[in-house]
């Protein structure tokens, strides 16, 4: 900050010009008080030869109180003046313009208190004595060195009304005089304090509830640009502007006002200032986002604060969840969804819980040829596998849950702090619960948000669950593409193959329940009609009777005998099944090895080497199985136990 921004900052909020009376001091400068004639500062400019720059400071008749209550390194005693009201500012790229605005405010308002409680006459400001100037640098613009030299005192100036004619008496300035009153009322309700951020908060309150229904005719077009406005910080053109603008809003008419004013309205309607109720806030909040934002006003993070301020009114003031789901952020609700699935699985569909841990785990999962293949059992299996966890898993007391995203806990949660707000009324004990995941605590008025934090997320847990179950899963499917096993993945592995072997037995008993059911319907189905039956009978020995002999009627009556074995068709043997890119000698070789039989006397047989044999049939299995399921040391194949099974999967018997 330079002194420069200080004289501007007067200027345009006080009307204040920067005056240099002292010809042989360019360096020095006062800015005076516009209603009572004092000093409230005085500006030093110095030049250092030796270093090329030049040396800001200032004196601020503030009060020497702000030492101790503002410890920051670019206040100091003062360097000129005497006496305990004023403080010294340093100007430097350390000093905060707003803390000096404040100071130079509180020089204002206090000068015009003593003024008005004292009654005195206006007598110039104090003496200033430069001390020891013999051993300063010359200042700047002066080309001189100067020994020990007084000042001239200020009220050898004359003093001024607004027509710089009128001699010395009462000091009015026409500018003053044409700020409404009201106006005028509102400035003097202004209590600097303890120069804190609530205290500002607080002015700004009292303030605006006295100019709730105040209404202005008189626009202005100029630049504003703070942090955190509200009234005290306009000068009397800014706030009639203000006024005349909020008017037209009201009416339901937005125009382009500078961002800085159109936060003092947002910052009006938090804090209950022109508006009836809760619901009355929030729909004026809705209403000046579709009236001044959408047509294009306003600054690039003008709706995202509006938004933010919209869900805390909301939690504050207990309106309904929607404000929340619609304004607090997509991303959160969805993961706050995506954990009250995960927590109680029993309660969701493969397809919810499949894209809850993809949302978790970044979606990666979505890619694998378990879901691009298998779509709807490779998303049961998963869901079934994060089931299994929820019921079985047991990390020294914690579930799976817990294990993986840890428990609830309350954080800090202060609602507007990026805001101007205040409000009158202690915050009632209350809670506010947006979902299973989140909720808002408020306890002697103090706001606490309970939620499961990324701060205690294991997500290398929940990663390793979802890439083990997909690592087995490819196997289990024979989907191909498939993943080497890590160390850090182990523990999950007897989760995953338990729900495998579940999947398996009930695929098995599915397969059986299908046999049987299709043997049935092959059955023929035969219809007989019994209601003539006992008619058939007696017809039919009526007729034998009649046509057979004596000896045939004998030899019929004689008991057949029939043999118990009536013979049975061998089985026929099963084939090894064949494996596309090996031929019949390959896969016998293969087949071979894997019984552990001999296979010199077939590879010589077909003029074959081993070592050419094994890295054919493990290229052609490559795809199927991921890897090399033969060794060769030069004469002999061995094969690799842990694809054993695999193996005998696409063989079949051998």
């Amino acid at each position: 900050m330079e002194l420069s921004d200080l004289a501007a900052y007067a200027e345009e909020k006080y009307h204040i010009e920067e005056q240099h009376k002292w010809a042989d001091f360019p360096g020095f400068s006062v800015l005076n008080d516009p209603r009572t004639g004092k000093w409230a500062a005085l500006l030093m400019r110095q030049w250092d030869s030796e270093t090329g720059t030049e040396i800001q400071r200032c004196d601020i008749k503030c009060g020497r109180q702000v030492l101790n209550e503002l410890k920051v390194s670019y206040l100091a005693p003062p360097f000129r003046m005497k006496g305990i009201r004023w403080v010294g500012v340093k100007f430097d790229e350390t000093t905060d313009p707003e803390v000096v605005f404040e100071l130079f405010d509180t020089a204002i308002e206090e000068g015009e208190r003593r003024a008005f409680e004292t009654g005195e006459k206006e007598r110039g400001a104090s003496l200033i004595v430069l001390e020891e100037l013999k051993g300063l640098k010359g200042f700047r613009g002066s080309g001189k060195t100067y020994g020990e030299t007084a000042l001239p005192p200020a009220d050898v100036v004359p003093k001024t009304t607004g027509t710089d004619t009128d001699p010395v008496g009462t000091v009015r300035h026409s500018w003053y005089d044409r700020i409404p009153p009201r106006i005028r009322e509102m400035m003097e309700l202004y209590r600097h304090g303890d120069g804190s951020f609530e205290n500002k908060c607080r002015n700004f309150y009292v303030q605006g509830k006295f100019m709730e229904d105040y209404e202005d005719s008189a626009p202005w077009n100029g630049e504003c640009r703070r942090y955190f406005t509200t009234y005290h910080d306009l000068n009397a053109d800014q706030l009639r502007g203000y006024f005349s603008w909020r008017a037209h809003v009201r009416r339901g008419e937005f125009r382009r006002i500078p961002a800085s004013l159109a936060y003092l309205y947002l910052y009006e309607l938090l804090s209950g200032i022109g508006t009836d109720s809760a619901e009355d806030c929030l729909a004026k909040m809705k209403a000046f986002e579709a009236g001044y934002l959408d047509a294009g006003f306003g600054d690039p993070s003008m709706r995202g604060n509006l938004h933010r301020w919209t869900a805390e009114y909301a939690v504050v003031h207990g309106a309904s969840p929607e404000y929340l789901t619609a304004y607090v952020g997509a991303d959160l609700l969805q993961r706050d969804e995506a954990l009250m699935k995960l927590h109680a699985p029993e309660d969701y569909t493969d397809e919810e819980l499949f894209g809850a841990l993809s949302l978790v785990t970044g979606g990666k999962i979505e890619s694998s040829p378990v879901i691009t293949k298998e779509a709807e059992r490779g998303k049961h299996l998963l869901a079934e596998v994060w089931k299994d966890l929820t019921k079985n898993y047991d990390l020294n007391g914690w579930d799976i849950f817990t294990a993986c995203f840890g428990k609830l806990k309350e954080f800090p949660w202060h609602p507007f702090a990026n805001a101007v707000y205040y409000s009158e009324q202690r915050e009632e004990d209350r809670e506010y619960v947006l979902n299973g995941c989140r909720k808002y605590v408020c306890r002697n008025g103090i706001w606490t948000e309970v939620r499961y934090d990324d701060l205690y997320f294991d997500k290398y847990r929940v990663h390793a669950v979802v890439r083990a179950a997909d690592r087995l899963l490819r196997r289990y499917l024979k989907t191909g593409h498939y993943l080497r096993a890590k160390k850090e993945e182990e523990w999950a592995q007897p989760y995953i193959e338990a729900v495998i072997e579940a999947d398996r037995a009930a695929v098995q008993e599915a397969e059986k329940e299908a046999e049987r059911a299709a043997a049935e319907a092959a059955k023929p189905k035969v219809t007989i009609d019994l209601s003539g039956l006992d008619r058939i009978r007696r017809d039919a020995a009526i007729t034998r009777e009649s046509l057979l002999t004596e000896d045939e009627k004998a030899e019929f009556r004689a008991e057949p005998q029939i043999s118990e074995n009536a013979g049975s068709v061998p089985a026929e043997p099963q084939a090894v099944a064949q494996i596309a890119g090996l031929d019949s000698i390959h896969t016998q070789i293969l087949a071979a090895v894997m019984r552990g039989d001999t296979i010199a006397e077939l590879i010589k047989e077909h003029h074959l080497m081993p070592s050419v044999v094994a890295d054919a049939i493990n290229e052609a299995l490559f795809d199927e199985i991921g890897d090399n399921v033969l060794t060769c040391d030069g004469s002999g194949i061995e094969l690799i136990e842990d694809y054993r099974m695999d193996l005998e999967d696409l063989l079949g018997e051998i």
